[in-house]
């Protein structure tokens, strides 16, 4: 109801500034003319009244349009209950907790959500149903399907609840058993997470990047061979580069479809060569991805990640990327500004870790445009804001949209227009 008032108010101010210069025009022209003679004006009034009535005529029309592009930029998108296809098209890539803490905030904007998710986990709970089971890992599916789920708390808790003691259920998540049975259930691990998302209600879709048993394959610093997500990440060498076992496998044909008809993209938050790249390494993904018409954009971790990418700068994890799957992956990259509080710094860098340097020139000479934000939360851990971060991704749909219709070079005007963008300009 606001927005159309809103509306009617822009329709409202339109109207009176055209009649007030159309009178002021009118009115200078009957002066020339001497259709109305008034003894105190002459002909100069006349010229005064048009030239009144034309800059009037420029003002009020670059401030309605102004009026109606704040009215776009407020017009949120609000999926209905978690139902229906309203919102922006947005297609997110990665794995792992960074992946689930973006999806909460994204499922607040839209409801045409769609989670790629890597399958090359093979640690703890995940490691051990793969194992007995033979399934995919359900680990990074569960962490999406809860994040992007419509459920009370309560819910919530049971599916992120892990097992203690000495039995045989010990570390396991009670979200991976749910999905293990029912993949036994339906007979298909596919099936298994449509099913999960409907008993979750979940706004959207995850799907597995592979529906294959793939590897994850490192060649470390030394040259030797560190085979299986989990001992790579014990390792204590640098990461040269990263490999799925087997190479060739596929890609689901609705995550093909997702990228191809997405609106924007997002490649991360998440460990940069354990959840990030093992996608990009799928057959005909990064295909996809470097042929969809729609912006692509990095969230580029905060911190550093000891084993992984330690003393790594942004530009560092967008080159790697780009050294495993080629140039036009990443259109921006959206890079933490905000200062880490010194007793956080302490605690992290006691664990190896620290800040990711915002080298926005070297970003640039990689043919990406950095875009420099503070967008995390401060509280015992460094994590993304995830309703900072969906806000700044709905406006850069909003200003994609805009200058689509008004032009490129009108666009630029937009950018700037909107809070929080002048960093890209």
């Amino acid at each position: 109801m606001a927005d159309k008032r809103r509306l009617q108010q822009v329709a409202a101010y339109w109207f009176v500034t055209v009649l007030l210069c159309i009178s002021l025009i009118a009115g200078g022209i009957l002066l020339l003319t001497n259709t109305i003679h008034w003894p105190w004006l002459d002909r100069s009034a006349g010229w005064l009244l048009i030239l009144i009535g034309l800059a009037s005529g420029y003002y009020g029309s670059q401030r309605c349009f102004w009026l109606l592009v704040s009215w776009l930029s407020s017009n949120d998108f609000k999926p209905k209950n978690g139902r229906g296809t309203k919102g922006p098209r947005i297609v997110v890539v990665g794995g792992g907790t960074g992946l689930g803490t973006i999806l909460r905030g994204l499922k607040e904007i839209t409801s045409n959500l769609t989670a790629i998710v890597t399958v090359a986990d093979d640690g703890g709970s995940s490691g051990r149903l793969r194992k007995e089971f033979g399934i995919l890992p359900p680990g990074d599916i569960r962490n999406c399907l809860v994040a992007m789920a419509d459920i009370e708390p309560l819910m919530e808790r049971l599916m992120q609840y892990r097992f203690a003691g000495n039995t045989d259920l010990a570390g396991h998540n009670f979200g991976n058993l749910f999905l293990t049975v029912m993949t036994d259930i339906t007979g298909d691990f596919e099936q298994a997470i449509r099913e999960s998302s409907k008993v979750l209600a979940v706004r959207g879709q995850v799907l597995p990047a592979t529906l294959e048993n793939v590897i994850l394959k490192a060649e470390m610093a030394d040259g030797s061979i560190v085979r299986g997500e989990s001992a790579i990440t014990a390792s204590e060498l640098a990461i040269r580069r990263i490999s799925l076992e087997p190479e060739n496998v596929k890609p689901l044909r609705e995550a093909i479809n997702a990228i191809a008809e997405a609106d924007l993209i997002i490649l991360g938050p998440g460990s940069l060569y354990t959840s990030v790249i093992p996608n990009l390494l799928v057959t005909d993904l990064a295909e996809a991805l470097r042929a969809a018409p729609a912006t692509k954009l990095y969230v580029c971790n905060a911190m550093t990640q000891p084993g992984e990418t330690d003393h790594y700068t942004a530009s560092d994890h967008i080159r790697a990327i780009i050294q495993h799957a080629g140039q036009g992956l990443i259109d921006m990259a959206l890079i933490n500004t905000e200062a880490i509080p010194p007793d956080l710094m302490e605690r992290y860098a006691e664990e190896g870790a620290q800040p990711v340097t915002a080298d926005f020139d070297k970003i640039k000479a990689l043919g990406v445009t950095p875009l420099g934000l503070e967008v995390i939360v401060k509280s015992n851990l460094i994590r993304h804001d995830a309703f900072k971060l969906a806000q700044m991704v709905l406006n850069l749909y909003r200003t994609q949209r805009l200058g689509k219709a008004f032009g490129k070079r009108l666009s630029r005007k937009i950018y700037r227009f909107f809070k929080g963008f002048t960093a890209l300009w």
